[in-house]
């Protein structure tokens, strides 16, 4: 059983526990350091102690015993000591707390936020006045709300009777505070005044209700939002879970992110780029959906101190992601390449072009694509080897040769670098006659790193060439490529014919019924 104590206060004895009489010994310690040397303060010392007497009869009655709980609420209604201002009473029979008035809002009489009645309470005036000079300014361009939504946030509640003190000053009533009548309305109020007040008190309950309602469908989305967002991400990036959550439509397969990442980066950097993303990303969805249930519960909580870590934590991943992505971004810096280009022989007037190695062949674990220009990589995690489909265009050429340009692309810390690593890009072609065999990808060395390669295989031939590919040519063909000014272009490879002629208006595809080139 706890250990209780007998104190006397104000003339009332009471029963508090161990722990409460503690914390009451040491908060009258100070409101008895704080009051000592002070003209008057020995009957302002009395006058706290009667108050606090008055705050534990209205809590748990004379048989009550006191608890911490008790204690710690009595300290919430008079204040803490550095709270009150021991001033100097005008009256050394009549000492008081202080003469000095500061503005607050009344949250005891309120219609939105208390805003008006603590003006009026500051200024000993009648509050419907200042309700509506605040809705004769929010006709005029919204002024009114404006600046009410504006001291609704800069004045802090009166809550504790040192903050009511210095609200109502010397009209105040501490004998009187736990009855929210004596404070919620000026005596001095006219009839008509009151039913004004009372009109907007009607007029305040409706806007409150329409309030909340929006509050709670925001609520309810930024739950949902959170909620969906968290479990996709985890779904994908973690689970890799395709079906609803896959993307392709768009080209880009997102849950093969996460395995891309080791042949981009170093692989020892994988695992904090995955936990500072995630931190990253989901931290905010949690503090979206804690947002919203309370918006949807509308309920006040001492959260300052974990909302300051949480937001700590987020700015400090984002700025360690960042400096891993820079310095793994480096890698990147440049870009180097190479063309080769190579003139065919020109045996007839039909070229045929045939595939080797073919994509439908490969054996690999994963595919990572990216949308617009059909870029894809097929991974192949027991060898190592990334490979990557090749890029294939015709166009017409103008110095009646057939030729073909192979142009590789890499990326590097430097242009040299850049250069030095199209070298070791594989990519395997033949010619025998009037045909050209090629692969229909290209492989970069065993155990290197992704440097956004890229191998594009142009060929030029003169008006008149007929071209036959062995099969459909989308297989090689591209349905969208870049040109000089790195735009988009949307290409005329739509035809499933195998059949193509090269004209003075470009590439056309011959039918069994065409009769003559243009």
């Amino acid at each position: 059983m706890d250990k209780t104590i007998n104190i006397n206060l104000g003339g009332t004895l009471f029963q508090i526990d161990e722990e409460a009489y503690r914390i009451l010994r040491e908060y009258l310690q100070a409101i008895n350091n704080r009051f000592t040397n002070v003209h008057g303060g020995h009957e302002t010392i009395e006058d706290i102690e009667s108050r606090i007497a008055e705050i534990f009869n209205s809590q748990k009655g004379l048989a009550g015993v006191i608890s911490r709980e008790n204690v710690e609420s009595m300290i919430s209604i008079i204040g803490k000591p550095e709270e009150i201002d021991p001033g100097e009473p005008e009256d050394n029979k009549q000492p008081i707390f202080s003469e000095k008035k500061r503005m607050y809002r009344n949250p005891n009489d309120t219609i939105i936020g208390g805003v008006c009645s603590g003006i009026a309470a500051y200024l000993d005036s009648d509050p419907v006045l200042f309700r509506i000079l605040f809705v004769v300014f929010a006709l005029f361009f919204g002024v009114g709300f404006f600046v009410y939504l504006a001291l609704w946030i800069a004045l802090p509640p009166a809550r504790t009777d040192a903050q009511k003190r210095s609200l109502f000053g010397s009209s105040y009533n501490a004998s009187l505070s736990h009855d929210t009548t004596q404070i919620n309305r000026t005596q001095g109020s006219s009839r008509l005044g009151n039913a004004i007040n009372e009109v907007f008190r009607a007029i305040g309950n409706v806007i409150y209700v329409i309030f909340r309602i929006f509050m709670i469908i925001f609520g309810v989305t930024f739950v949902l939002t959170g909620f969906l967002f968290i479990l996709s991400y985890v779904m994908i990036f973690f689970f890799k879970f395709p079906g609803i959550f896959s993307i392709d439509s768009s080209g880009v397969n997102l849950f093969n992110i996460p395995d891309f990442l080791n042949y981009i980066v170093n692989p020892s950097a994988v695992p904090w780029i995955m936990i500072l993303t995630s931190i990253a990303v989901i931290l905010p969805m949690l503090a979206l959906i804690y947002w919203g249930v309370k918006m949807i519960f509308w309920f006040h909580a001492r959260d300052g101190v974990v909302s300051l870590v949480v937001l700590v934590i987020w700015v400090m991943s984002i700025a360690a992601l960042s400096i891993i992505g820079f310095n793994e971004g480096i890698s990147f810096a440049e870009t180097g390449k190479t063309t080769i280009e190579t003139v065919l022989p020109k045996s007839q007037d039909t070229l045929y072009v045939m595939t080797d190695k073919k994509i439908a062949d490969l054996k690999y674990d994963k595919q990572f694509s990216l949308p617009h220009e059909e870029y894809s990589v097929f991974l192949n995690d027991q060898k190592k080897e990334l490979y990557i489909r090749t890029y294939f265009a015709v166009e017409r050429s103008d110095d009646k040769l057939r030729r073909m340009e192979i142009r590789k692309r890499s990326a590097g810390h430097t242009e040299i670098e850049a250069i030095n690593k199209t070298d070791g890009l594989i990519f395997n072609y033949n010619i025998k006659g009037d045909t050209l065999i090629m692969d229909e990808y290209f492989t970069s060395p065993s155990g290197r790193k992704w440097s956004a390669d890229n191998v594009g295989i142009k060929l030029f031939i003169p008006s008149g060439t007929i071209i036959k590919f062995e099969k459909n040519p989308r297989v090689l063909l591209h349905s969208s490529f870049r040109n000089e000014d790195d735009d988009y272009l949307e290409s005329s490879w739509e035809s499933r014919n195998s059949v193509w002629a090269m004209t003075d208006n470009g590439l056309e595809p011959v039918t069994e019924h065409s009769t003559k080139l243009k």
